[in-house]
């Protein structure tokens, strides 16, 4: 039996479990409020309404044939003071020209634990803005909070972590939050939700930012040439001061709802040393931004996503825990991470690394549609990372391909004193199409395994269950040891290399 995730407001609840291979692919759901039936679900979460305020309720979900999945007792919240950030004495304009940064950051220093900062329909044009503890940002349908392209709205600049180091970045759109990896979450309890839109200052902002940076670093990029050259490309250490779309910094219970997030100058929702950080029924969009992740939790535990539609530049989702030599001294894993029903439309896929220096442990993925992406799901580090990647299942998801395997990108830094160790990952009930979309389609191999060559770094203790292959280049299998497969079966067009 498990105790059902939930989150509630005043007037509805979502609940969410965790699936297991002991249930059908297509499983049925039954959802009972107080013992009588009120839902039918054909995925693992649910959104209940409406409920009534300030009520105690009693939730359970039970299986077709009887069987108890779990149960949870929750109170619904308050009914909360709206906060019109078009009202006096804000008077915010929506025109999309004018530049509403001090009028909304007045509404957001505003609102207390039973308010709601409220923005109507209309676009607000505005720099950088700082969330606090309890508090609520409510985005009506029509509603576009868009970030300026002038990267001096996003000064001064903050302590962050980028690409596994902590330095000094640019501001992003929304910041929570102060970066410190010495001490657990100060910052608690913010709600960012409703039917509209954030949307960065996208391309134009970044390389802005990446030009301003480029002239500040000159001497040191020329004098530093050899570095240079190892990182992914020119743009690589002047575009690392780039702000985020929603900046996540030592904070707890968090959710992102509802919204459409888009075009940040980097990484759109990025999570750093935080703990319980929840966004569900988004849409992430991204295409044509390079670093363009949409959802990165980075040495933070208990961060879930699900229902949630990706269009990104690059990773939908990349689980980090930092850089060597860095991220090895700081040592902050990242952990529990669970990752449902979600979409890729395009991108490159559910990816671990290749920041692991701190480690990756305990990811489940289950229900996930990424046949549209470049990768599928991707274990990737360098041999110089160190850290680990363990303990991670994925159950009923369609990918071109399944990536564990060692990388030559993004591998400057002083190495760690070992290579990085995948290990006990669980595969179960794969549709692998082998055919990987990037701009063009084109086949893959369905399973690439790849480790490291020291010895006791080779991958190990992988189990491949129920896979079904219908086409691509067969599975590469190097360097890794304790593989198991059971119940592969491929379509008379894939390759066979077993």
């Amino acid at each position: 039996m498990q105790t059902l995730s939930y989150y509630v407001q005043a007037d509805s609840a979502e609940i969410w479990w965790e699936k297991t291979a002991q249930t059908a692919a297509d499983q049925t759901y039954l959802i009972y409020l107080d013992d009588c039936q009120i839902a039918v679900s054909h995925k693992s979460h649910c959104t209940l309404r409406p409920l009534q305020p300030q009520t105690k309720y009693t939730v359970s979900v039970f299986l077709p044939d009887g069987h108890f999945i779990g149960t949870s007792r929750f109170c619904t919240g308050i009914c909360k003071h709206r906060i019109d950030v078009t009202a006096a004495p804000y008077h915010a304009c929506p025109d999309g020209k004018t530049l509403t940064t001090r009028a909304l950051q007045k509404a957001i220093d505003d609102c207390g634990p039973g308010d709601i900062v409220y923005l109507p329909a209309g676009t607000y044009l505005t720099g950088a803005l700082r969330l606090h503890s309890d508090m609520e940002l409510y985005l009506d349908e029509g509603a576009v909070l868009q970030g300026s392209s002038n990267p001096a709205h996003y000064l001064p600049r903050i302590h962050s972590r980028f690409e596994g180091i902590e330095m000094e970045c640019y501001q992003s759109l929304l910041n929570m939050g102060e970066l410190d990896h010495t001490c657990e979450p100060t910052c608690h309890n913010i709600v960012i939700q409703g039917k509209g839109t954030i949307r960065g200052g996208g391309k134009e902002l970044a390389q802005a930012v990446i030009a301003s940076e480029r002239e500040r670093l000159k001497d040191f990029m020329a004098a530093n040439a050899d570095l240079v050259s190892t990182c992914e490309n020119s743009n690589t250490i002047p575009g690392r001061v780039r702000g985020r779309l929603i900046n996540i910094s030592n904070c707890s219970d968090v959710r992102i709802s509802g919204l459409t997030l888009a075009d940040g100058a980097s990484w759109n929702v990025h999570m750093i040393y935080s703990r319980n950080i929840v966004t569900d029924h988004c849409t992430f969009k991204s295409t044509g931004i390079w670093n363009g992740d949409g959802w990165d939790p980075d040495s933070s535990e208990d961060c879930t996503i699900f229902s949630c539609l990706f269009y990104t530049g690059d990773d939908s989702v990349a689980i980090k825990s930092g850089k060597n030599p860095e991220g090895n001294l700081i040592g902050r894993p990242c952990r529990h991470i669970r990752i449902f029903d979600c979409h890729c439309a395009f991108g490159h896929g559910l990816c671990m690394g290749s920041e692991i220096s701190g480690g990756i442990e305990d990811v489940k993925i289950w229900d996930c549609d990424l046949k549209n992406s470049m990768v599928g799901i991707e274990i990737k580090g360098t041999s110089k990372r160190g850290g680990y990647v363990r303990n991670v299942e994925v159950l009923d998801c369609t990918v071109p391909c399944l990536l564990v395997h060692s990388v030559p990108y993004n591998n400057d830094g002083i190495p760690a004193p070992y290579p990085p160790i995948f290990e006990n990952l669980r595969y179960e009930r794969i549709h692998i199409t082998g055919r990987s979309l990037d701009k063009t389609w084109s086949d893959c191999h369905a399973i690439e395994l790849c480790g490291f060559a020291e010895p006791g770094h080779h991958i190990r203790d992988v189990r491949f269950c129920d896979l079904h292959i219908t086409g691509g280049l067969g599975i590469r299998q190097e360097l890794a040891e304790q593989i198991e497969y059971c119940s592969l079966s491929m379509d008379q067009g894939a390759i066979s290399t077993l």
